[in-house]
């Protein structure tokens, strides 16, 4: 009886293993590989990004459609989920003046957030760089519009060795940065109803750019009561509020 024969050459065989090992090889090298997404925990956004969440390891920008707090907010939510139960993240910005309470509203624990104040908007891009080295922090998120194209490239790449996220918040007539951003997002305030519990901000996104992926536009609101995103329309039944978070680009701005 003749031996039977494997279900592919050899050749075949070698290759697939050294592509494996090549994929595992960028897996560690790379966060966005290495490390599970992250979801935003609203399931139509979450599908339209390929990755199921916002991927670790690299770069994502935010970018006020607006003079409120909108995108600001929005950030606090996204840093929020980096840290998850235990992790810390870092905020740095030239302007002092955020709103423990407020962040806390976001989700995100004033005691696991690391602020750092910086005399000049080109020094944002540097303390975030040293700080992704650090892994003790799961993300970092900068305020600023000086941007250079080597320091945008530093960051992705030090996103990329330590597996830490970097978060770039700016507002909406700053130019554009170059590919670095895997993600590039844009956060305004949409004009609410008064009288509605429970319902904080609410906001329009635009994912204005997403690697691999679609564009797309959403109406959320801010949830007190799950401390979730949830799309307008899921609420209904519930008039909006206007928002009470003052924390963004103007101290009297309010997030939606």
């Amino acid at each position: 009886m003749a031996p039977a024969l494997p279900s592919r050459p050899p050749a075949a065989l070698t290759i697939a293993a050294l592509q494996a090992q090549l994929r595992t090889g960028q897996a560690r090298s790379k966060g966005t590989t290495a490390r599970p997404p992250v979801p935003l925990g609203l399931a139509a956004i979450d599908r339209t990004l390929p990755w199921g969440g916002l991927p670790r390891g690299c770069l994502h920008e935010i970018l006020a459609a607006d003079a409120s707090a909108a995108a600001a907010a929005f950030a606090a939510v996204l840093l929020a989920r980096f840290a998850g139960r235990g992790g810390h993240v870092l905020w740095c910005r030239r302007r002092r003046g955020l709103y423990a309470p407020g962040l806390a509203g976001m989700g995100l624990d004033p005691a696991r957030l690391l602020m750092v104040h910086v005399e000049r908007e080109a020094d944002v891009l540097c303390v975030m760089e040293d700080a992704l080295r650090c892994p003790a922090l799961a993300a970092v998120l900068g305020e600023t519009t000086a941007l250079a194209p080597i320091g945008l490239r530093r960051l992705q790449l030090a996103a990329e060795a330590s597996g830490g996220t970097a978060l770039l918040l700016r507002p909406g007539v700053a130019a554009a940065t170059a590919a670095w951003a895997v993600t590039r997002w844009q956060v305004g305030a949409v004009p609410g109803i008064a009288d509605a519990p429970g319902i904080r901000s609410r906001w329009r996104l635009e994912l204005l750019r997403c690697r691999s992926g679609p564009a797309g536009a959403w109406v959320v609101e801010w949830c007190d009561e799950t401390d979730r995103l949830a799309l307008a329309a899921e609420l209904r039944h519930r008039p909006p509020t206007p928002a009470a978070w003052q924390p963004g680009w103007q101290p009297s701005a309010r997030a939606g």
